[in-house]
């Protein structure tokens, strides 16, 4: 079968590569195209014109921005058989927080033509998959958590840098992710500022990055940016990892289920307490409270022992293996 997978950035999408190296293990043919550019109207343009050259089997499309597959579904037939739709995030909450109900309007309105469009529908956990649902009460819908590949725990756990050096017992609490607001850096400081003498690290970047951080308090550290394969080894030095988000309205759709960087933490076996997150499932070592509670369950945590993890305990991408596999032969 040959597969056309498709974003706003293919090449840079993790769900979406993630799907690619999982289908070519099964035996399908994958393209996943570099558009080169950020600009919607000549990522719509390229994507069509790469599914009339190619006349996949299958296009899936992984959402947001979804306006940029506005009409895409016409070529069904000319350029695809079937389509797929991967809900991975709420454009409609999301660009509602910016822009009011109108901006709500306007993105719920690409959304619902993508999932009544589809011959089926992916999403990254239940929350999510009711809520595309109401769109298309008819389509099925198959929910493929966001979780690591298991080689992301077996992955080489030594660094050489002096930088990254840490005293028995003297162990960071360490934030992986983007340097912004969503991502909740201004709860992180308000924890670092609150427990002085506890070490913390930030693995991340941002555009405004050096603006939130340029009166940080002096146990925070800032790592910057590092490459996927470096994160597994300083995760292996923290004694807590911390997701600090303050509650919003994409919080039920946010939960342990979809966020990347949570089962990572998990994987490796780390205590993790996180706020703006919703637990869908119990999870050893995983602790979720509200953003006001956050500093408190930090120092509740912060000397406690993780629980050992059974292997009944681990949450790896393989196990979406089977599911992939039948979502594909159902088509």
């Amino acid at each position: 079968m040959r597969i056309l997978l498709l974003a706003n950035q293919p090449e840079r999408t993790t769900r979406l590569k993630m799907f690619g190296s999982t289908l070519k293990s099964q035996g399908h043919e994958v393209i996943i195209p570099n558009f080169g550019t950020r600009n919607w109207i000549k990522i719509a343009g390229m994507a069509k014109k790469i599914a009339r050259e190619k006349k996949p089997d299958v296009v899936h499309i992984f959402n947001v921005p979804d306006a940029i597959y506005h009409g895409f579904a016409g070529l069904r037939g000319e350029g695809f058989r079937k389509l797929i739709y991967d809900y991975r995030s709420p454009w409609g909450i999301e660009f509602a927080q910016t822009f009011g109900k109108p901006g709500r309007i306007f993105a719920e309105h690409f959304e619902k033509e993508l999932a009544k469009n589809a011959d089926i529908i992916t999403t990254v956990n239940a929350p999510l998959g009711r809520k595309v649902q109401e769109y298309a009460p008819e389509k099925e819908v198959q929910v493929i958590p966001n979780y690591p590949f298991s080689s992301f725990a077996k992955g080489n756990l030594e660094v050489d840098s002096p930088e990254w050096a840490v005293k028995p017992g003297r162990e960071p609490i360490i934030f992986i992710g983007r340097i912004c607001t969503q991502e909740g850096i201004g709860k992180l400081l308000e924890v670092a500022r609150s427990i002085p003498d506890q070490e913390f690290w930030i693995v991340g970047g941002g555009p405004l990055a050096k603006w939130y951080l340029w009166r940080k308090p002096d146990n925070v550290k800032n790592l910057g940016w590092q490459p996927h394969e470096s994160i597994a080894a300083l995760l292996h030095k923290a004694r807590l990892c911390l997701i600090p988000r303050e509650e919003n309205a994409l919080t039920p759709y946010s939960t342990d289920k979809s966020v990347w960087k949570l089962n990572e933490y998990l994987a490796l076996g780390k205590i993790v307490v996180a706020s703006g997150v919703t637990m869908e499932e119990k999870r050893k070592n995983l602790v979720v409270v509200k953003a006001r509670e956050l500093v408190n369950a930090v120092r509740e945590n912060l000397m406690r022992e993780p629980e050992k993890l059974n292997a009944e305990d681990y949450r790896f991408w393989e196990m979406n293996d089977r599911i992939i596999r039948e979502v594909y032969e159902s088509l």
